[in-house]
């Protein structure tokens, strides 16, 4: 079990932190300010940028016409894949199952709220729910504290035979204040 878990968090990093992963590459590494970013949207919850190509990982609640998150499947996940042609694409079976799909739990004591994690990355956990406005919120532990995710870049190492992650960085708000939040990190 535990040689399948590592596996799992191997097949993880490497998917989401690898450039040539059933992608071409465009250029070998993007810096912050250089890539794009996804047109805002009432139901997005975040979305992850790589410096190993344009592409995007995005994250939008999954919202029912009563205004309320869909208890099935709360969070849809698509690739914007800006380095192709600049549109959304599904998640092939791999990259849903091992790295960039969830999995939600409702949580019991808070109506509408649901607790999640990466499927092959459980060590920070997410909870999505409505905020006090009715708009969707993911709310990821950054510095410890759980606060508004808005988005993810990671800096990927291509240089070796299997990527790395020289860093990632968290960029949010403050639950209360709405102050920017931001945490860099070397998983």
């Amino acid at each position: 079990m535990k040689q399948i878990t590592s596996l799992k968090i191997v097949v993880f990093f490497t998917l989401i932190f690898s450039a040539s992963f059933g992608q071409k590459k465009v250029r070998p590494s993007f810096t912050l300010d250089k890539l794009s970013i996804p047109t805002s949207s009432p139901t997005r919850l975040f979305y992850i940028q790589r410096s190993s190509n344009a592409n995007v990982v995005v994250y939008d609640a999954n919202m029912l016409k009563n205004n309320v998150l869909n208890p099935k499947e709360p969070v849809l996940t698509y690739w914007i894949k800006y380095a192709e042609d600049s549109k959304i694409h599904q998640l092939t079976n791999i990259q849903r199952n091992l790295a960039y799909g969830l999995h939600t739990n409702t949580i019991k004591n808070e109506p509408g709220a649901y607790e999640g994690y990466f499927l092959a990355y459980r060590a920070r956990k997410f909870k999505v729910k409505m905020d006090e406005n009715k708009h969707p919120i993911a709310l990821f532990p950054i510095n410890k504290k759980m606060q508004i995710l808005e988005h993810v870049f990671v800096s990927v190492d291509n240089s070796g035979v299997m990527p790395s992650v020289n860093y990632v960085e968290l960029f949010g708000k403050d639950v209360v204040t709405g102050a920017a939040v931001y945490e860099k990190f070397k998983p």
